[in-house]
């Protein structure tokens, strides 16, 4: 298996280690609830090193971003950064990634570490005329995740960036105990928080400086387990669960990454027809009714006739309910629908609900 270059660490802190898409990765330390609540009230700090990084580089990098991406590539301007899709010619997801405009001619792609090797591979071969180079440095890259209410308070005595005056979605470079590190104000939680990447090859010190300036704060570590718990409460979709290559950005109530004005993209006159014609299914959240929680790919029914699986599916630390997301005809998708989902032995009532589940409240 691959190892971060924080593997030392979470070792020493004695995290319950999994492999994850060939990767060592720390599913928990003290307990997903502990880690998740940590997150929500204070401070979580994430080693997201297995993330993959795509260069894309040449007088054409525009040009080709736009042509992989649904989302407008041209209104980004150096240090902001774009949440979007990559998607296949029938317009349905390869993977969803970020989009940092770091010059006119270099834009970096963020994408999940499952796919890291296949998404390379498709968007090598799409380059076509394209005068572009691409390069996939991901193995290179440490990857940190600091995300919470006090993330600014601890990682700003660390860091020459200002970090009050960032957006949301914006990126700078700057120092960050000492190293080279490109900080980014976008993380996976529905929280405030940065991203903080860094080529240098022993980046051991962001840890430690991060975990000793969060310490009076209330930082944890956290792993794989709240990180999923997190994200489903903010509603951020998982690849492999919520968004695959057999569903489109409309279906999974992404419209907004479609940008259909822009001009040419890859699955552009697949996504034309379905938003004319109309979605016949689309991704809602749910929550139970019934005790139980609700596990991905569990059954679920409608009027007592399978309607497909669960998406993703938890029992929310935050809410202390069980929670997930589903595929329901569009006809059955409005807040306030009752179904039904198979949980081994029984069928446990489920209704559909607004989201995101949680949304911060600074």
């Amino acid at each position: 298996m691959k190892q971060t270059p924080f593997n030392a660490h979470h070792r020493k802190l004695g995290a319950r280690m999994i492999e994850f898409c060939g990767w060592d990765m720390p599913v928990e330390y003290k307990g997903i609830i502990d880690e998740h609540l940590a997150c929500r009230k204070a401070a979580g700090l994430f080693d997201v090193s297995h993330m993959g990084e795509i260069h894309v580089t040449g007088k054409d990098a525009l040009a080709f971003v736009q042509h992989i991406s649904p989302n407008d590539a041209a209104r980004l301007s150096p240090g902001h950064v774009q949440y979007t899709g990559l998607l296949t010619p029938k317009g349905t997801y390869v993977d969803d990634m970020l989009v940092y405009c770091i010059h006119p001619e270099f834009y970096l792609l963020v994408v999940n570490a499952a796919n890291t090797d296949k998404d390379y591979a498709y968007i090598q071969a799409q380059k076509g005329g394209f005068a572009v180079a691409l390069d996939n440095p991901s193995d290179r890259y440490s990857q940190l995740a600091l995300q919470g209410r006090k993330a600014v308070a601890i990682l700003q005595p660390l860091t020459d960036v200002a970090l009050a005056p960032m957006k949301s979605f914006t990126s700078a470079f700057g120092k960050v105990a000492g190293k080279e590190c490109l900080v980014s104000r976008t993380g996976y939680t529905g929280e405030d928080g940065f991203e903080i990447y860094s080529l240098d090859p022993d980046p051991g010190i962001l840890w430690d400086a991060i975990m000793e300036a969060g310490r009076p704060h209330g930082i944890q570590p956290v792993g794989l387990g709240a990180r999923d718990t997190l994200r489903l409460e903010a509603k951020l979709p998982l690849y492999g669960n919520d968004i695959d290559d057999t569903t489109t950005p409309l279906e999974a109530d992404f419209k907004w990454i479609v940008k259909f004005k822009k001009g040419d993209f890859l699955g552009r006159d697949v996504l034309v027809r379905q938003n004319e014609q109309g979605i016949t299914r689309k991704l809602v959240g749910f929550e139970l009714v019934d005790r139980g929680i609700a596990r991905p790919h569990y059954p679920v029914f409608l009027g007592g006739a399978p309607a497909g699986q669960v998406a993703s599916g938890t029992f929310s630390p935050l809410f202390k309910k069980s929670i997930g997301l589903v595929y329901l005809p569009i006809g059955k998708a409005a807040v306030g629908t009752e179904f039904e989902i198979g949980l081994r032995d029984k069928k446990a009532k489920a209704v559909v609900v607004p989201t995101p589940f949680y949304k911060r409240d600074y």
